[in-house]
């Protein structure tokens, strides 16, 4: 691979992504689009207008605030992406059962609404359970056996790495994740592309990397080792012993560890620099367990998504659906100055290919 693919070439951009069912969801610093493949060979995209908390609060913006802010907006509005994916698929538009209709009509929400909150619930249990409650409750049990602070911090940090290695390891073994993985790939190639000022074509994005530094996985693994490096510190000058206690004091640092760990990422993705390299290299080896290399279809995906989300706007002359998304049937479709052909271009391309297998 040239320089000029090299993984680690990372201008200064503010574009961002996230993997759906079947799609790709992009964001500009003013726009997101989702765009999904249904089985028909359609492409269904939206776009709408992003109202950030940072706009309306710009103290929300500063650094290692911003880091608090923007994990709680993604496990938010990263919830709601996929939802969006699974209706514009249109893999919901089953009849509800009587109890999804009896829920609903307790509750005064409608079922989607249901079914996301419940989502949140248990994603947000289960990242607790399982990075925070279980290394809490090792970290207690080494403590209280008679090792040092520094022992007991070290080997609670390795099993909640260990952890989401597995976890994820795990989730790239089942068919439907692993497919969802090559979009992440997708995702990350039309950004490097787009950030080498490249044309967004299938072709040119292929050459790419999928491993991104400015990555969500990589930010977990950071994550991971700041509170390693907090804890090693707290753990010696406060010194806990009781489990209930210990886990509340990693909740409780987990916002601090949020922010600064997003200021670590920033920097060492926009940094050249021999250490930095360094630094963000085990957070580009993390990449390898939640991507995959994608095929051109999903590329096109991801290619709607970033012309739209940077413009802003769906193509105006693609049909739309009852909801008001737009139907595309080429990535081309979504570039800025597309033209539609007319129907006797059409007409006349249609009889050339008649005559040509006659």
């Amino acid at each position: 691979m040239s320089k000029k693919n090299d993984v680690n070439k990372c201008p200064r951009v503010d574009i961002g992504g996230q993997a759906v069912m079947e799609g790709v969801m992009m964001r500009s610093p003013k726009h997101q689009a989702v765009t999904v493949r249904r089985a028909d060979g359609t492409l269904v995209t939206k776009v709408e207008k992003l109202h950030l908390p940072g706009d309306k609060h710009p103290w929300m913006k500063k650094p290692f605030i911003r880091g608090t802010v923007s994990m709680i907006t993604m496990l938010t509005s990263g919830m709601k992406t996929l939802e969006d994916s699974t209706k514009m698929l249109g893999i919901m538009d089953e009849e509800p059962t009587q109890f999804e209709k009896w829920l609903s009509e307790k509750l005064h929400k409608g079922i989607d609404k249901i079914v996301m909150f419940v989502a949140i619930v248990m994603a947000v249990i289960l990242s607790v359970g399982l990075f925070i409650a279980i290394p809490a409750g090792i970290e207690t049990l080494l403590k209280n056996a008679g090792m040092s602070a520094f022992g007991y911090t070290l080997l609670g940090g390795v099993v909640k790495i260990l952890i989401l290695i597995g976890y994820m390891a795990f989730c790239g073994s089942i068919p439907d994740v692993r497919r969802t993985f090559q979009y992440h790939g997708a995702e990350h190639k039309s950004v490097f592309c787009h950030e080498a000022q490249e044309p967004l074509t299938p072709a040119n994005a292929m050459k790419y990397s999928c491993l991104h530094p400015r990555c969500g996985t990589a930010f977990l693994l950071i994550v991971f080792t700041i509170s390693i490096l907090l804890f090693l510190v707290l753990n010696v000058l406060m010194p806990i012993s009781n489990y209930f206690l210990r886990l509340l004091f990693h909740l409780a640092m987990l916002p601090i560890v949020a922010g600064v760990s997003y200021e670590v990422l920033k920097g060492l993705a926009h940094s050249e620099s021999k250490a930095a390299k360094l630094l963000r290299w085990p957070g580009l080896q993390m990449q390898r367990l939640t991507t995959r290399e994608p095929d051109e279809s999903m590329l096109e995906c991801a290619i709607v998504s970033m012309n739209l989300a940077l413009t802003g706007e769906l193509p105006a002359h693609a049909p739309r659906t009852p909801e008001g998304w737009a139907i595309l049937h080429s990535y081309a479709e979504s570039e800025p100055g597309y033209v539609p052909r007319s129907e006797t271009e059409n007409t006349e391309i249609a009889s050339e290919e008649d005559g040509s297998e006659g």
